[in-house]
């Protein structure tokens, strides 16, 4: 059967409705209302789009919307994950700027176009190695439909237990690691365009040299797009590389010349990441949560469907339903392992990093895309006698997952519905922001101090300005974290926090955990080492709290300066304690919302 591309197209189309869901939602709940802003998929995403729209204004890879710092030569700042991982945002910050459109748009779009792109990877690769067009295109939309699904995680744990609906669609969170998904799946299928039989080549050789080329593309941009993805590409590749060497399948000695091609290009890839790894800031670490341990990782749902995996083509092949040493089997084979590597890399490294994110950004998807290609292996035969019943379980399993799809969406979007309508709500606000910076120099370095958190959050997506505080701002690079806390700290004494209500937030509110302990000390999700607060801890932070508030001066209240406060009218927001430091003038109402300029009062 020859590659039809429209089949490839067909589950493109789908996986892009699907991503483009949530924008769709959000239109359809604000009707006439709607003020143009995106639908998050991900409460990440405002850090994200806060970059996009930082390159999209010019500003230097190395910049922190949040506090407005950016790369300069008598002020060099260091890497950040953003500044590494610089290749998926600039794929969607270039086109922005040069069609003139903004960061809403533009992380619509990118969503929409890495869900339309990883299908046509995915229905290309299943495609080679299956040799249908019907098979690939189900398989390819059924694989990233059933992410969530393949993660343990999504609608599911609410449909069959007392759970909670989400993540919504995690492989496609803008833009990572939504950007790198087609990378990795067009290298998956760029490789095997290399190791594949010559038998299978079809009517026409592809030349090696651009594969070459290809495969190596699509690894650097990986690489520099997102850490989870490349480094499982690599275990992939290892894990190749080792399955071939012990089965040695027929042309074995032409194969190791194109792993030695491929691993030098692979390396010399890592070598300027290396580089960028080490000049990273001193919150990065912090940020990630490295946990140094040699425990097995073995109960995570794609690892156990991995093993599945395992079992049916050990299955199959004791069988004869295909060769043990065959290379789609050996390739398969290879796929299925790789969830086992990298959930349990840490018994040899004794390093453990987030594993969480394996689980449902990308290991959840090789794991999809081992369970399909098995199944392909195992009803080989029987798609050859029978191919009309054959389409028509295709036709099934294509259903299937635009049935599931639209669950996932669902189930999954909801969640988010509220936090959705008011960032919609606010954005107003920060466009007005944004004229009010038209006219600045440097409207980078000036501070909005909002009483509304999600309005905090999302500001730097639209306005130039930095915020004082915001829920993910020390992800950047810009604020050290004792700066990072200091800020925190304003913007408590600023909202007439006492010790006492600290207290309170420190036991019952998980952002200002995050803001004050880090990511790590909420939940035991992030972390295989996560402690709980303990009374000792909280009551120390509530002291150091005290003294700030106790011994706040005219450095503290202008550091930084504040230039705008947003207040949401609807909130019983308290000003005291602003007031006696800034004096409010040029109030504009916009909604429910007001946008005061502040100076600092004559004496202070």
């Amino acid at each position: 059967m020859k590659l039809r591309w429209r089949f490839g197209i067909i589950a493109g189309i789908f996986l892009a409705v699907f991503c483009l869901y949530p924008q769709l939602n959000l239109m359809y709940l604000r009707g006439d209302a709607w003020n143009g802003h995106y639908a998050y998929n991900d409460i990440d995403e405002v850090a994200y789009a806060s970059y996009v729209r930082a390159l999209i204004d010019g500003r230097p890879r190395k910049n922190d919307p949040y506090s407005g710092r950016d790369d300069r030569p008598e002020q060099p700042q260091p890497e950040s994950l953003f500044s590494i991982q610089f290749a998926a945002p600039y794929t969607i910050a270039l086109p922005a700027r040069i069609f003139g459109f903004g960061a809403p748009w533009a992380m619509t779009l990118s969503g929409a176009a890495a869900g339309f792109l990883a299908a046509l990877a995915g229905f290309w690769l299943v495609f080679m190695i299956t040799r249908d067009n019907w098979f690939a295109m189900a398989a390819s939309l059924a694989i990233f439909a059933g992410g969530a699904l393949a993660a343990g995680e999504g609608a599911l744990p609410e449909i069959l237990f007392d759970g909670f609906s989400y993540p919504y669609f995690p492989g496609f969170r803008r833009y990572i690691p939504a950007m790198a998904m087609p990378a990795i799946f067009a290298l998956f299928g760029a490789v095997w365009a290399l190791l594949r039989p010559a038998a299978d080549e079809g009517d026409k050789a592809w030349p090696r040299g651009p594969i070459f080329i290809f495969a190596g593309a699509c690894f650097a941009y990986t690489v520099f797009s997102y850490f989870y993805i490349w480094t499982t590409a690599a275990a992939w590749l290892g894990s190749l590389f080792v399955v071939w060497t012990l089965f040695r399948p027929e042309g074995f000695r032409r194969d190791l010349k194109n792993f030695g091609i491929l691993g030098a290009a692979c390396a010399a890839v890592l070598i300027p990441y290396a580089w960028l790894l080490s000049r990273r800031s001193e919150t990065m670490d912090d940020v990630q949560l490295l946990v140094y341990t040699h425990a097995p990782d073995i109960w995570r749902v794609p690892l156990l469907i991995s093993v599945v995996c395992i079992l049916l083509i050990a299955a199959g092949a004791a069988n004869r339903l295909f060769e043990w040493r065959s290379r789609s089997t050996l390739f398969v084979l290879a796929t299925s392992l790789v969830p086992l590597i990298v959930f349990n890399q840490q018994v040899i490294t004794g390093r453990s990093l987030q594993p969480i994110h394996y689980q449902v950004f990308i290991g959840n998807y090789v794991t999809g895309l081992a369970l399909l290609l098995t199944i392909g292996l195992l009803t080989a035969n029987l798609r050859m006698r029978w191919p009309l019943i054959a389409r028509a379980a295709s036709a099934v399993l294509l259903l299937a997952a635009i049935v599931w799809g639209t669950v996932e969406c669902y189930y999954t979007v909801r969640v988010l519905d509220e936090a959705n309508i008011e960032r919609d709500l606010a954005l107003p606000v920060a466009r007005r922001l944004e004229e009010l910076a038209a006219s600045e120099p440097n409207p980078h370095r000036m501070t909005v101090l909002s009483y509304d958190g999600i309005f905090a959050d999302d500001m730097p997506t639209v306005a130039p300005q930095n915020i004082l505080w915001a829920r993910h701002q020390h992800v950047f690079a810009g604020l050290t974290w004792h700066e990072s806390k200091e800020r925190y700290y304003q913007y408590l004494y600023y909202s007439n926090v006492d010790e006492k209500g600290l207290d309170w937030l420190l036991t019952n509110d998980f952002v200002s955990k995050i803001a004050l302990f880090g990511w790590g000390r909420h939940t035991d999700r992030l972390s295989a080492d996560s402690k709980p607060l303990t009374y000792g801890e909280i009551a120390e932070e509530v002291a150091r709290y005290g003294e700030f508030r106790r011994n706040f001066d005219t450095a503290a209240a202008t550091r930084p300066m504040l230039s705008f406060v947003v207040i949401n009218n609807e909130m019983n927001t308290d000003l005291t304690n602003l007031d006696a430091w800034y004096e409010r003038y040029a109030e504009e109402t916009i909604g429910k919302f007001t946008i005061f300029r502040v100076r600092i009062r004559a004496g202070n």
